[in-house]
């Protein structure tokens, strides 16, 4: 008996419905650039077993510093 692509979709679209959601503080999680995955391993893909990772508090973490805020309204461009 075979499985075709629709029904083995079906069956994944079920079972994501099922898992309950997972919780990872933002200081552990990475996103891969090679597959757009996000896991909590600082050197290795879980998904692809890449090593193109970029951690995500890096960028989105929101400690705020009044001191460290640009104000991009006087920012002055820059012309390639």
């Amino acid at each position: 008996m075979t499985v075709s692509d629709h029904q083995r979709r079906r069956i994944w679209t079920e079972l994501m419905t099922r898992i309950s959601p997972q919780h990872m503080p933002l200081a552990s999680a990475y996103l891969c650039q090679d597959c757009n995955s996000i896991g909590n391993c600082s050197w290795q893909c879980p998904a692809c077993a890449s090593g193109a990772l970029m951690g995500l508090a890096n960028v989105l973490n929101r400690d705020c510093d009044e001191r460290a805020q640009i104000s991009y309204a006087r920012v002055s461009t820059l012309a390639a």
